[in-house]
């Protein structure tokens, strides 16, 4: 007190100016550090906003596979389709059954994958000592014990020199026991196997 006293009147304006000027200041400095931290939130929001609007238009997307029918069909061919579709839905594509298909020997409601063969037997085909298929009638499934070179090859992953390795390695231990065994030819590993083992049977 005795300090501003001893004070003359134009210090004291300077003093309270400087005050003044000083408050509006921080007032200012405290404002701005508001804003930067609110347009900072508000900025975040809005990127995890579209983040989530990505996530959730990527879960909208249908994923959609390639399937090739062969066989007793009305129009066979290469088909694409969601890829939760089951055998029905391909044959549906397909034109259905014709006349003399063998129906019983498919399974309708198996789920089918992407670069799939199903395979509509005729009735009778497979029995009574005819030539066999190399592709199951009753599942798709293509067996790496009885498949041609051509066929091998339909299967993903699979080109000529993979084609001849399972060709030549069956014919030297006598067959696959398990579809596992394909893992012993050289250039088939896990990420190829994945790819193969619900598109191959030992039958």
């Amino acid at each position: 007190m005795e300090l501003l006293k001893s004070l003359s009147s134009r210090e004291k304006a300077i003093a309270g100016v400087s005050l003044l000027t000083i408050a509006v200041c921080l007032c200012v400095i405290y404002l701005s550090s508001e804003k930067v931290e609110n347009d900072f939130l508000i900025e975040e929001a809005v990127v995890e906003e579209e983040e989530n609007g990505n996530e959730e238009v990527r879960e909208k997307e249908p994923e959609y596979i390639m399937v090739d029918v062969k066989g007793a069909v009305v129009k066979p061919g290469v088909y694409e389709l969601k890829s939760d579709a089951r055998v029905k839905d391909i044959i549906t594509r397909a034109g259905g059954f014709l006349e003399e298909a063998d129906q019983t020997q498919l399974n309708l409601a198996g789920k089918v994958v992407d670069e799939m063969m199903i395979y509509v037997p005729v009735i009778g085909e497979g029995a009574g000592g005819s030539e066999l298929s190399s592709v199951e009638a009753n599942s798709g499934l293509i067996s790496i014990n009885k498949a041609t070179l051509s066929e091998l090859q339909e299967l993903p992953g699979i080109g000529p020199a993979k084609a001849e390795a399972i060709i030549a390695y069956r014919e030297e231990q006598g067959g696959f026991s398990t579809i596992d065994d394909l893992k012993e030819i050289s250039g088939i590993g896990e990420k190829t196997f994945e790819k193969l083992k619900d598109l191959i049977t030992v039958q």
